[in-house]
């Protein structure tokens, strides 16, 4: 599904921002680790469309795990680099598998 693999990659590009030295900490700590949990809901929907759409679910897992174990500071960078990589991935992956792949297309005869 189109859906569930462009919002990986928004999700990837969200983590992204989330990893910038300096900046994506002072923007979590700022905001009173508001945006971790953001992300948590955000990779918990991913994490349904694709499972609804039957598509891979291992980048809004990685993604799910570094929202929350990310409250700690050195680990939740290290995490949010291997959600943002992870996410990128099977992004690009699920779109490129494209709808003619899919199991809800494809017909057995």
């Amino acid at each position: 599904m189109v859906i569930s693999g462009v919002m990986k990659l928004i999700g990837s590009g969200m983590e992204f921002f989330l990893v910038i030295p300096g900046i994506g900490g002072t923007f979590i700590l700022s905001l009173l680790w508001i945006p971790l949990l953001f992300m948590l809901v955000y990779h918990i929907v991913t994490l349904v469309l694709s499972r609804n759409s039957n598509q891979k679910i291992w980048g809004p897992v990685v993604g799910i795990v570094a929202s929350t174990i990310g409250i700690i500071p050195l680990l939740g960078m290290l995490l949010h680099w291997a959600a943002f990589i992870c996410l990128l991935i099977d992004g690009i992956l699920t779109l490129s598998r494209g709808p003619k792949d899919s199991p809800e297309t494809t017909k057995v005869v």
